[in-house]
């Protein structure tokens, strides 16, 4: 393959960086949005089924998909930086094993939360707020749905190793393969075999195992800078140490979003029942729409940060930053005015049901309100990951979710705000956590960076 040939693009410290990460964050960006129709293709389908009991009872597994999710990027995610930061140091040897353990992890932790997922599924679903009529929907689809998970985990948490290596565009393919099978399979499962909600998790693991099979047989190639050895396979108790230590703060991103889940789901079926659920997976899911693109730019930037920091080029840390936060907020600006001035075109996509249409528009714009803070959390979060400071990352990790969300979700509604108090809890998390993280970094990272440059 021509593109392992060419082997300069995976030096980060050559060329403009803003070049660099465009280079990265273009693949990487089409790849999430790509992403999207992955996720959400299944919800579109279920919506116009007829029945929207099907979309909330999907919704409902959403707490289960996300904590899968935080355990991937505690081991997949959570190594990345560090293979970068490797690498940009000339380390190859340990790259080359922080990308086995990574990959054993994942595997181990893929069979414990199978059993774990089967053995709880019911009392896990009543806990997030099923009702007697949803959660038949949601057992449905999740009974089908863990049968993938060590696809599912392999796939995602691989990826991010052919990234950090300079291939954006097999890591893009890695992507657009899943969502191209699950786009094709999924009205053949759920309209044609006639299976329903069974289906669309049946054409979901289907496309994650392509994924996997495709990032497998790519990072175990010997031509690539750093190949996925057998001999590397193992589990290391200090590089897993450092692994889990800088992937905690991803961790605990996808997992206070599960705690999140769960309680704006218990909390809305307390005061509005299944609609108010099924109006926040419609939510959460155009949230999705305009979340993937900014985390394929904060994606492609952080191993361009990570590699050049190992380098020791501190200027270009500092240039890669500048460039990722202008970006990212401009973009995300732009986002949260098209949710404002067309509400009822993005909800409108996931369902046609009147009475939810009706509920939902007004809940949407409220719980849209700020997004452009988002660019923010995202900036910071990133840097403090690319640069290994896991202190930080963990953190903000908690405050925008865990300290913020969850107790206003659970305050708000009982203060005479019903469901509403639930989406007004985001936007104050947004402009709270999002100017925290950002304003801490650049008082941090960036002046600690600022600082060793003026002494080079």
């Amino acid at each position: 393959m021509s593109t392992i040939k060419n082997s300069d693009k995976t030096d980060f410290s050559k060329g403009p960086v803003w070049k660099c990460i465009v280079a990265q964050a273009i693949p990487l960006t089409v790849a999430q949005i790509v992403q999207l129709l992955y996720n959400v293709v299944d919800r579109i389908y279920l919506g116009h089924m007829g029945n929207g009991m099907a979309l909330t009872g999907v919704g409902l597994t959403f707490p289960v998909v996300t904590l899968i999710m935080a355990f991937t990027a505690l081991f997949g995610l959570g190594g990345v930086p560090l293979f970068a930061i490797k690498r940009g140091a000339g380390d190859d040897k340990a790259a080359g094993k922080i990308l086995g353990n990574s990959f054993a992890l994942l595997l181990s932790s893929s069979v414990i939360l199978t059993l774990t997922g089967y053995a709880f599924a019911k009392p896990i679903l009543f806990a997030f707020g099923a009702g007697q009529d949803s959660y038949l929907y949601a057992k449905e689809y999740l009974d089908v749905y863990l049968l993938g998970t060590v696809f599912s985990m392999i796939s995602t948490g691989m990826n991010g190793y052919i990234n950090a290596q300079g291939f954006p565009r097999i890591g893009m393919w890695s992507v657009a393969i899943g969502a191209i099978c699950n786009i094709i399979l999924d009205p053949v499962f759920i309209f044609g075999f006639k299976m329903g909600v069974s289906g669309a998790a049946l054409a979901t693991i289907i496309s994650q195992a392509a994924s996997a099979v495709w990032i497998l047989r790519f990072l175990t190639k010997k031509k690539i800078p750093i190949p996925l050895c057998k001999n590397n396979v193992k589990i290391f108790k200090d590089i897993t140490k450092d692994i889990c230590k800088l992937g905690t703060s991803n961790a605990i991103m996808h997992g206070t979003n599960c705690l999140v889940q769960v309680v704006c789901n218990s909390t809305l079926q307390l005061f509005g029942g299944d609609l108010y659920v099924g109006i926040m997976t419609v939510t959460n899911s155009v949230r999705e729409i305009f979340t993937l693109p900014v985390m394929g730019i904060v994606t492609g930037a952080q191993p361009v940060i990570s590699y050049n920091y190992g380098a020791k080029q501190y200027e270009r840390v500092r240039s890669g930053i500048r460039f990722n936060t202008l970006i990212g907020t401009g973009y995300t600006l732009i986002a949260w005015l098209t949710v404002i001035l067309f509400p009822k075109f993005w909800f409108g996509i996931f369902s046609d049901d009147a009475q939810m249409l009706s509920a939902g528009i007004e809940a949407m714009k409220i719980y849209f309100f700020g997004f452009v803070f988002m660019a923010l959390q995202f900036s910071g979060q990133s840097v403090f990951q690319a640069v290994g400071d896991a202190k930080h990352a963990v953190f903000f990790s908690l405050l925008r979710k865990a300290i913020i969300v969850v107790p206003l979700t659970l305050l708000l509604p009982r203060m005479g705000l019903g469901v509403l108090g639930v989406f007004i809890s985001e936007p104050i998390s947004n402009v709270i956590g999002g100017t925290a993280s950002y304003l801490t970094m650049r008082m941090t990272v960036y002046r600690k960076i600022k600082n060793a440059t003026n002494k080079l």
